[in-house]
């Protein structure tokens, strides 16, 4: 796993954590609205327990209203790790001076050092600006009011369908040149780029879907009706064009991909490298032929072994388009019944492609 993706798996469950609806957060609204400020540390361990001093051991169960009472106090207060026990309150927490902090104000420079000695989720609520600030290791995040955040997903999902709209176009127009036989690579390369552009605004979105909680249902619902089957398309577009085909080289060129900016994924001769094709200028205009995956993919009740099968004997989509159906019959585990199916399959296929390219 990238840095990447170990950073926003670490912000997805912290903000899992102090979603809307969770007592927790409540708790946290009920603090911000009272302006007294908190300094909480979720996380009772060894560590966190040698920079405590002082207050006293409450060991009860978290409720929102204990939290709020608590925080009128000018001490910090200590969670279990799921932040449903509250163990002390009123403590003093004193975390090595010498760790750098970029905070000015006491409450956040305490919540900053704290976290990154101790690895632990720290909440510091600030008395005067109102904001609710989360600190973990070197991590640092504010928490937006939900207002704010509710209009950045609907831009985010009106982006998404724009980008939607273009990659459906993109995968007619590649799946008649594959019936054709005109395909490029620059054509699979676009598809691609748009794949990719779409699976990177799901994962704005799925962060602000997590920060709202209870709120976020409806755009939750948008997304999953918008994005679909698009990661498991890409995976067939690479099984399909990827020039040494196996398991760890498709895994290789999505983590490639997820590592490019947005600057080098709109540059083809990134993704045509990682592909396994040799970075010439000429190179984007050569013609490939799909292994036939992800056409495939579209007959109803085809089992994933039956299609390896047919790649394996055939090679090649064209090779399996012109078989006869005796020549399928042949392939394991296909009797007469499914090659007819599969025939009258690709038949129905072209024909639709070729129909909504003119759409």
């Amino acid at each position: 796993m990238s840095k990447e993706e170990t950073k926003r798996d670490v912000m997805s469950q912290l903000l899992q954590l102090v979603a809307p609806g969770t007592p927790f957060r409540d708790g946290l609204e009920n603090v911000l609205r009272a302006k007294t400020g908190a300094l909480i540390v979720v996380g009772c361990t060894p560590e966190v327990m040698e920079i405590v001093d002082g207050g006293f051991s409450i060991d009860c169960d978290f409720t929102p209203n204990y939290l709020y009472e608590l925080a009128k106090m000018d001490g910090a207060i200590i969670l279990n790790e799921d932040a449903k026990k509250i163990l002390y309150a009123n403590t003093q927490l004193i975390p090595n001076s010498s760790i750098p902090s970029t905070e000015t104000g006491i409450r956040h420079r305490t919540a900053e050092r704290v976290a990154k000695q101790t690895n632990k989720l720290v909440v510091s609520i600030s008395q005067r600006r109102n904001i609710i600030t989360l600190y973990q290791g070197n991590l640092r995040y504010s928490l937006k009011d939900i207002g704010v955040i509710l209009t950045k997903a609907n831009q985010a999902i009106q982006t998404m369908e724009r980008y939607k709209t273009e990659l459906d176009q993109s995968l007619i127009n590649l799946g008649a040149s594959e019936f054709e036989e005109l395909v490029t690579l620059h054509d699979v390369t676009n598809a691609i780029q748009r794949v990719e552009m779409v699976l990177r605004i799901k994962n704005e979105l799925n962060r602000y879907i997590t920060e709202l909680g209870t709120e976020g249902r409806l755009i939750s619902m948008q997304l999953e009706e918008l994005v679909g089957n698009t990661e498991l398309e890409v995976r067939l577009l690479l099984k399909d064009y990827v020039r040494e085909l196996s398991e760890e080289k498709i895994k290789d060129i999505l983590l490639g991909l997820k590592r490019l900016s947005s600057e080098e994924l709109l540059d083809p001769h990134h993704i045509i490298r990682l592909l396994g094709y040799p970075h010439t200028n000429a190179v984007s205009e050569e013609l490939v032929s799909p292994r036939g995956f992800r056409v495939l993919n579209k007959i109803p009740r085809l089992p994933s072994i039956i299609i390896s099968n047919l790649v394996e004997k055939f090679g090649h989509l064209p090779h399996i388009t012109v078989a006869t159906i005796e020549e399928l019959d042949e392939v394991d585990g296909i009797g007469e019944v499914r090659a007819r199916a599969i025939k009258e399959g690709l038949r129905r296929i072209q024909e639709q492609v070729l129909i909504d390219r003119h759409i």
